[in-house]
């Protein structure tokens, strides 16, 4: 496996991951993926990044979302890590999440944080994982498919970057 920037013309494969994880009900509150444009536009620029598996489907994919527009939250930012169906299960997204890390501090981010649905165990472990920590829940934060879901909050601070 190996990890390297996104590039616009592995769109196709990134939506088809946000596609499989919008199916699974547990990734996002999303009903559909964002536009390649809007993706790319509202992402924090060289965040992205891919995981080229050894077929020719990419396995997975990270990125890093600004919290805020206010300059006091520059250095926070939220994650996004999606695998593959085909690729799950294989440290995909551990490889992804400790790459965006990397990427973080190299942006000069000195928190990330994540919004889990409380029933993604697989995810909840995967950020324990690469060192965040449980900060709270939200309770009943929104409803998808007229369900309301509870969202586990988590968070990671760097000790690279100085906050």
């Amino acid at each position: 496996m190996k990890i390297r920037p996104y590039d616009a013309t592995d769109w196709p494969e990134v939506e088809r991951i946000y596609a499989e994880g919008i199916a699974t009900k547990v990734a996002t509150f999303e009903t559909q993926p964002k536009a390649q444009s809007k993706w790319e536009e509202d992402s924090i620029d060289a965040s992205a990044i891919v995981a080229e598996t050894s077929n020719d489907l990419l396995g997975g994919w990270a990125v890093l979302w600004p919290v805020s527009d206010r300059c006091a939250y520059a250095g926070v930012a939220e994650v996004s890590v999606y695998v593959g169906s085909n690729a799950r299960g294989q440290g995909v997204g551990k490889a992804l999440l400790n790459e965006l890390v990397t990427t973080s501090e190299k942006l000069n981010i000195w928190t990330l944080q994540a919004g889990i649905f409380e029933e993604n165990t697989a995810s909840i472990n995967l950020h324990e994982k690469c060192g965040f920590r449980l900060v709270g829940m939200r309770e009943r934060l929104g409803a998808l498919d007229g369900v309301w879901k509870n969202i586990v909050l988590m968070e990671r601070r760097s000790k690279v970057v100085a906050s």
